[in-house]
């Protein structure tokens, strides 16, 4: 039972961790904020870029910012054993 209770207490502490984490990136004046449950906190595109290269700036951005989160995640699991 009481294993029950730490391993619940090691999930709380890693969904606080998941809230801390953001990844910015910024390319061509198209930035984009995510946090660490992959959700879209914030984006900005560039009114001066064509339709296609927009797209392309930002499939780039959040492509780049899920990899940020996820070492960020990875790194800051690396203390726990669930």
């Amino acid at each position: 039972m009481f294993d029950k209770l730490k391993q619940l207490g090691k999930l709380k502490e890693i969904q606080n961790i998941l809230g801390e984490v953001k990844a910015e990136v910024e390319k061509e004046g198209v930035k984009i904020v995510l946090t660490g449950k992959l959700e879209v906190e914030s984006v900005l595109i560039n009114p001066a870029l064509s339709k296609e290269k927009q797209e392309k700036v930002l499939k780039e951005c959040f492509n780049e910012a899920i990899r940020k989160i996820n070492l960020s995640i990875a790194q800051k699991m690396t203390r726990f054993k669930v």
